[in-house]
């Protein structure tokens, strides 16, 4: 069991999260759902029978979904940034994340919660790491430029002469 568990304030929809992550990453599953009864739906404004906690994994990381109301939303002050191993899995979790959602710079979405995710091709921190200066600022100038992040587009800027 891991010590420290992330858990994501929704308004109603844990649930429907919980299972929409579930669905995008492998090795990934909803593991529990908490409702609420009639006394706790009474305090809380949630309907009885409505999802109060879930507990799901995502690739081996434990997180805890709340429907808490909609006092709280999310911010980009939080995000989830997921290492891809080339341009296919970039493609991926972009396509699959962004639905619904708004896409932002520099690898950057939000999905239809509300959620902020980074989708990071594995090569962009080697070469924005370079200790060729003049290399790894034409890398972060040409990522300035996108949304979604190309490898390819990366990598050209990184050899460019």
């Amino acid at each position: 069991m891991q010590k420290i568990t992330p858990c994501l304030w929704f308004d109603t929809q844990a649930e429907e999260a919980a299972n929409f992550y579930a669905s995008i990453f492998k090795n990934s599953k909803v593991k529990n759902v908490t409702r609420y009864d009639e006394a706790s739906a009474a305090v809380s404004g949630q309907p009885a029978g409505s999802a109060l906690t879930v507990a799901f994994e995502l690739e081996g990381q434990e997180f805890i979904g709340l429907n808490g109301g909609p006092v709280f939303t999310f911010s980009e002050a939080v995000s989830f940034s997921i290492d891809c191993k080339d341009q296919e899995e970039v493609d991926y979790f972009w396509e699959k994340l962004s639905e619904g959602g708004s896409e932002s710079q520099c690898g950057w979405l939000k999905d239809k919660f509300g959620l902020s995710w980074q989708v990071v091709p594995s090569v962009l921190p080697k070469l924005l790491g370079d200790t060729d200066a003049v290399k790894a600022k034409r890398v972060v100038e040409a990522m300035l430029k996108m949304k979604k992040i190309v490898v390819k587009d990366l990598e050209d800027a990184y050899n460019q002469n």
